[in-house]
């Protein structure tokens, strides 16, 4: 049997969740309607355009540009703050009405999901009708709009609901490749980023449709492994699954990053942002009753460049201070000294923490992780703020917010 996946997508969702919000609370213009954005503190260096209205993009707005630079574009934009808890409270209702129509439902983003739909087509008709059920369900008892594509397999699904938006139900089958897929730019194909599309270009590959008929050991050669699967997606294949809605999924790895509201340029300021983020990673990771072998530290100067550098470790962690030492060790080594904006820190290739074993070449962390227990029990009972370290008395750095964290049933 064929297989029949959906695509499904919020059409600009943080700004048409706040829309819909607003709208309940007694508002009477529809903030879709209007040139707004969902934006952060256009005063402040983490104030972005994290969403945007179809009238904004008339303006030449961005997703991901400073709120200023949006204002100077169009000084009548209406710039509102966003609501994470409202945000995960809509897509949660989302995706409870997507489960009536499957028990595989595969949760990509906060506002976007694959639904396997192969075998239900007794139950709610053919694809293009419960798509359109579907659709039409979501706005009239949610009230804001998707997108949804229609294919074979999670690739072209997701390929389909990017052609056209918004409000949209179209199908992207392997007979239409050629007519809907290969005329688009390279740069539109899932998995070609801002890195990869240049080096296409300069090997003579300006569409899909270019890439779907070059060689395939050029492209090995240039890209490795990943030539592979380039070639594989640009002709529509893919066979991943679609998981089980009540499949549990491993983590791969717990990061924390902070914009900081000023250029960090000295190496003292760093290491105490660096600490701040690696309290809250450390904390994530014993609440999770992880180790990672991997530290990793992301840097983004004043211009927007971004770079990482990483170590594998022998031994798994999960305290803060062996995170913290780790940190600043690659920190030390990967910065060229040029103004920072952001630094972040990710803790990868992650293990259960009843594998670690002592090693006599790493250092012994045992004094530090009962004082990281003592700590945490403290911070979970009295709350995050009742222990600090001496590093941040009087300071504005603390430990940066990398989500919430769980732990006997109650978030810290």
């Amino acid at each position: 049997m064929s297989r029949i996946i959906f695509h499904i997508d919020v059409n600009s969702a943080f700004l048409s969740w706040s829309a819909v919000q607003r709208l309940k609370d007694g508002e009477t213009v529809d903030l879709r309607e209007i040139p707004s954005a969902v934006a952060g503190d256009g005063q402040s260096r983490r104030g972005i355009i994290l969403a945007k209205s179809t009238p904004a993009k008339k303006y030449g707005i961005q997703t991901g540009e400073p709120t200023g630079m949006a204002l100077q574009k169009c000084p009548e934009l209406v710039c509102i703050p966003p609501d994470f808890p409202l945000y995960s409270r809509s897509s949660e209702k989302m995706f409870q009405l997507l489960g009536e129509y499957s028990d595989r439902i595969e949760q990509f983003s906060i506002d976007e999901g694959f639904l396997e739909y192969t075998g239900m087509e007794a139950l709610f008709g053919p694809p293009l009708e419960a798509a359109k059920t579907i659709q039409q369900r979501i706005f009239t008892e949610l009230g804001f709009t998707v997108n949804i594509g229609i294919s074979c397999n999670k690739l072209l699904a997701k390929m389909a609901g990017e052609l056209e938006k918004p409000n949209k139900i179209i199908t992207l089958f392997p007979d239409e490749l050629e007519k809907k897929l290969w005329p688009l730019p390279v740069s539109e194909l899932f998995m070609v980023g801002r890195r990869t599309a240049p080096k296409l270009r300069k090997m003579g590959i300006r569409t899909i449709g270019d890439l779907a008929k070059y060689p395939t050991d050029l492209l090995v050669r240039e890209f490795k492994s990943f030539g592979m699967t380039l070639h594989a997606f640009a002709n529509g294949m893919d066979d991943s699954p679609v998981a089980a809605a009540t499949e549990v999924h491993e983590m791969k790895s717990i990061g924390n990053s902070t914009t900081v509201a000023y250029d960090v340029t000295d190496r003292e300021t760093a290491h105490k942002i660096l600490l701040a983020l690696s309290e809250t990673v450390a904390l994530r990771l014993r609440g999770s009753q992880l180790c990672a072998q991997e530290i990793a530290v992301t840097l983004k100067t004043s211009d927007f460049q971004v770079y990482s550098h990483q170590k594998q470790l022998l031994n798994a962690i999960d305290c803060t201070n062996a995170v913290y030492e780790t940190a600043i060790e690659v920190f030390d080594h990967a910065w060229k000294g040029e103004p920072l904006r952001l630094l972040g820190i990710r803790a990868g290739k992650l293990c259960d923490e009843g594998c670690v074993q002592l090693s006599l070449l790493e250092p012994d962390w045992s004094k530090q992780k009962k004082a990281d227990a003592a700590m945490d029990l403290i911070r979970m009972k009295y709350g995050k703020d009742t222990v600090k370290r001496s590093t941040f008395a009087g300071s504005e750095e603390k430990a940066y917010e990398g989500g919430k964290l769980k732990i006997n049933n109650r978030i810290l």
